[in-house]
């Protein structure tokens, strides 16, 4: 599974932003935009907000960050353990004569 994508992960900045009412700063107009025009935000006299797509796809993108953290950790507990074990444990051929 490849990481999640860098275009994701400031997708789901702003989707967080939106959901968190914080104010979007001038460089992710563009984002907004492409969020109101795809259906994942409306943008009204209250101000912008996540449509049901959107709360949908927010929570799908912290679940993927989510799933990659928990996997790099298994993956560095993986290396970690496999530079404790001695090389004669991790290949039985090592170490004996024929």
């Amino acid at each position: 599974m490849d990481p999640i994508s860098l275009e994701d992960l400031a997708l789901l900045e702003v989707l967080h932003s939106i959901d968190q009412g914080v104010e979007l700063n001038a460089g992710q107009s563009e984002v907004r935009q492409r969020m109101v025009e795809s259906g994942l935000a409306v943008d009204d006299e209250e101000g912008i907000k996540l449509t049901s797509a959107g709360i949908e796809l927010c929570k799908s993108l912290q679940h993927r960050v989510a799933a990659d953290t928990q996997a790099a950790k298994v993956l560095q507990q993986r290396e970690g353990d496999a530079a404790q074990t001695p090389e004669a444990d991790r290949n039985p051929a090592v170490g004996t004569m024929s």
